[in-house]
């Protein structure tokens, strides 16, 4: 993968599940987090006492985070709907150049601040709730 601009990791929501997804902040800062619990299958013959693990078998699972600003009223309130009703929605992370990660996340954290001469900002987390999906860029 060439260097990208971390600018141009989108973020987009569809919020009513229809297929239409919408970019719905202005992220400053964003991660995307890959992971799988291991299972550990050591046993008293194991090559001299070296842990094994079992391939393919620990529970998949990915973490978005990102924080900054909302594009505009209208994604400011999609994502706080999405928070209260506490809804597993369809999301698509855009990696350029790379590739485009889609699924359903729920959004697990959203945290608001700001300073008395500056914006309001925001964080929020996506906890991937089923099965994703990869296509390359």
């Amino acid at each position: 993968m060439a260097i990208q601009r971390g600018k141009d990791l989108l973020l987009k929501l569809d919020e009513a599940g229809t297929g239409d997804f919408v970019t719905v902040a202005g992220l400053r800062s964003r991660r995307l987090d890959f992971s799988t619990d291991t299972v550990d299958v050591t046993t008293g013959d194991s090559p001299d006492r070296w842990r094994e693990l079992l391939g393919g078998a620990g529970v998949r699972r990915a973490r978005v985070s990102g924080s900054g600003i909302f594009r505009d009223a209208t994604s400011d309130a999609a994502v706080r709907a999405v928070f209260f009703a506490g809804a597993i929605r369809p999301w698509r992370i855009v990696l350029p150049d790379f590739g485009t990660v889609e699924g359903s996340f729920l959004l697990a954290g959203l945290e608001f601040a700001g300073e008395h001469d500056g914006e309001m900002t925001f964080d929020l987390t996506l906890e991937s709730a089923g099965a994703l999906t990869f296509t390359a860029g």
